[in-house]
């Protein structure tokens, strides 16, 4: 019942509740919250950790006025109900719905765009900076968790925040929301780091009871209100550490209880009266208000439907892409014990699970840091062991130049498991695996295989790591395999051909769109079109006898689930130069756009990628 709810329509209504009932509004915001992600999927623990937050920053400061940029934006579902968006959250991450993620063109309260994690501090001092030239004032906020902290771009932003404490970000707020994970489990220094501090009662009293004294110090004329505070600080730092957040020139505040509203309201206050840039560390149960989220705050972090009484989820498990990765992985590192594995604090989604428990010496999570990830990579390789990286495709794109400077030069062989290639649906444009084709191509040494079966990815894993140099990348789709030809045999070749040995329609694709592509050449037949499919299954390099059989066709159609500037079919049209190709060729990619959030297969509809459209696309082409 939204009691409270249905009277918010903007921050200002908010600020006109009593605060002693904000803990009912919470309440009603987390059950709003709780319904919408199990009709539509969605990132639920994180969202529902940091109610209390998000009712307190509303609270205390003038949004859109002030700025608050949310780091990947797990945690924005609140921000969205809040700031007029409670009625439309019913179609969070649904085609032509709101985003799951903060995005400027959908509501002046989004002050960035984001996605992808450690940037909300380097987005936010630029918004800092650039209210300073406009001679503003006001506050800008950066929300980031303990798990974004692991990554390195976090740390520039730090770093040149606390270089112009004077004179550029008074009014700059850093918010660690600190729950002890990212998507998986924390690791590394910096969650040791942190437990250290929420839990070292020496250094939070000893801070305090310094800090009291200190305060009540007689302060005489500017000068020696000057003496005094340098005095402070000798006498801070003489009788307790510092840390590392106050050594970067940020006051450090904290921990503080995330959940407690009322308190969070007064910390705010008093945080926003001060005038140099100022960390305040919040301390939040990821999942907080759901048992189930509570319970399995790791399994809650990202959901498709689920049933909000029992918990369960209404997608089908069993067989998947990235199952069928991680458990070939595994039997090629029983194998070979230099194969080593590394993700990049996505351990549970690249199905690595297995993996580090089987071959826990062998098994690296590195945190939120790609690019130090192919580096790390690099490493391995070049002390003889044989690394394969796990990652997603649109989380690749970090570390593009670690591909190329620290692997591909040098040619040393690392493996790398491309998760999410292609559309991956409901996350949106900041998520869609569609860019990897395109940048891969234009890396010397690299070879790429793109397997659109279970069997494929299996056969292409173990060519990768038994038979190729140098460095190689397997991509592969979200879910699960799509439809086969009872009759299409597996060969293992760099390509196949499929259908009618007709040369007048030939399709060329590769990945999953094969799957489209046979449908579409099963209706052609009973319309009488005869059609020809040559599936790549080595995308880089292409295979020049699959170009020479294409160019025998008098109407070729390139299909493909990538970026069309740059991509595979417009190389293979540059391929095609060096044959005797007299036909017509047609591309159907994805043309100088960024995918909205929709369903694989509404996206496949509105990218002309379907079975439908292919078969439009060539009868068309018939009745010219």
């Amino acid at each position: 019942m939204d009691y409270l709810l249905k009277m918010i329509n903007s921050p200002e209504d908010l600020r006109k509740i009593p605060v002693r009932k904000l803990p009912m509004l919470c309440h009603e915001i987390r059950e709003k919250i709780i319904s919408a992600v199990s009709d539509n999927g969605g990132h639920l623990a994180s969202n529902l950790g940091v109610v209390e937050l998000t009712v307190a920053l509303h609270r205390v400061f003038d949004v859109p006025n002030d700025a608050i940029v949310w780091d990947v934006g797990h945690q924005s579902y609140a921000h969205k109900i809040l700031t007029g968006r409670k009625d439309e959250i019913g179609g969070l991450r649904t085609k032509d719905g709101i985003s799951g993620y903060p995005k400027r063109s959908e509501s002046k309260y989004d002050a960035f765009d984001v996605g992808h994690a450690s940037t909300s501090i380097s987005a936010a001092l630029g918004i800092a900076q650039s209210k300073r030239l406009h001679k503003r004032d006001d506050h800008v906020i950066a929300v980031i968790g303990d798990g974004a902290l692991t990554g390195g771009m976090a740390y520039e932003g730090l770093n040149n925040a606390g270089r112009y404490t004077r004179n550029c970000y008074k009014n700059f707020i850093v918010i660690l929301n600190d729950n002890k994970m990212s998507i998986s489990r924390n690791v590394g220094s910096m969650s040791r780091y942190l437990t250290s501090i929420r839990t070292e009662p020496s250094y939070l009293q000893a801070k305090g009871n310094v800090e009291k004294a200190l305060d009540h110090l007689p302060v005489i004329g500017a000068p020696m209100y000057r003496v005094v505070k340098k005095s402070k600080k000798i006498v801070k730092q003489m009788l307790y550490n510092t840390t590392i957040f106050e050594d970067m020139g940020f006051a450090y505040y904290g921990p503080f209880d995330g959940h407690n509203v009322e308190n969070l309201i007064h910390v705010l206050e008093n945080a926003k009266r001060m005038h140099q840039p100022v960390l305040l560390h919040m301390v939040t149960n990821k999942g907080k208000g759901y048992v189930f989220a509570e319970e399995r705050p790791d399994t809650f972090h990202g959901v498709s439907k689920f049933d909000v009484a029992t918990g369960e989820g209404s997608a089908v498990s069993g067989e998947s892409f990235s199952n069928t990765f991680g458990e070939h992985i595994c039997k090629l590192a029983e194998e070979n014990d230099q194969i080593c594995a590394i993700t990049a604090a996505m351990q549970t989604g690249t199905a690595l699970n297995e993996f580090g428990i089987r071959f826990p010496k062998r098994f690296f999570d590195v945190g939120i840091a790609e690019e130090h990830a192919v580096c790390f990579a690099g490493g391995l390789a070049a002390g003889g062991s044989l690394p394969v990286f796990a990652v997603y495709s649109t989380f690749l794109q970090r570390g593009y130049d670690q591909i190329i400077h620290d692997v591909a030069i040098q040619n040393v062989k690392v493996v790398f498991a491309i998760d999410r290639a292609g559309i991956v649906g409901e996350d949106g444009e900041t998520h869609q695996g569609v860019f990897d084709v395109a940048f891969l191509n234009t890396v010397p040494n690299l070879t790429v295989y793109s397997p659109a079966y279970y069997d494929e990815l299996r056969i292409d894993l173990d060519t990768a790591v038994k038979e190729c140099d140098g460095a190689v990348a397997v991509r592969y789709p979200r879910g699960k395999e799509l439809y086969k030809p009872f009759d299409f045999q597996i060969t293992g070749n760099s390509f196949d051909c499929y259908g009618d040995e007709s040369v007048e329609h030939v399709i060329v694709t590769y990945g999953r769109i094969f799957s489209n592509a046979c449908l579409a050449l099963e209706e052609l037949k009973s319309r009488g079109i005869s059609v020809r499919i040559i599936k790549l299954n080595r995308i880089k390099p292409v295979d020049k006898a699959a170009v020479l059989e294409a160019a025998k066709a008098k109407y070729l159609y390139f299909f493909e689930e990538g970026i069309q500037q740059g991509g595979l079919a417009e190389h293979f049209y540059f391929l095609l130069h060096d044959t005797e190709f007299k036909g017509s060729y047609h591309v159907t990619a994805i043309d100088n756009q960024f995918v909205k959030q929709a369903t694989m297969k509404e996206a496949h509809q509105l990218l002309k990628l379907d079975k439908d459209s292919m078969v439009e696309t060539i009868v068309s082409e018939c009745t010219l």
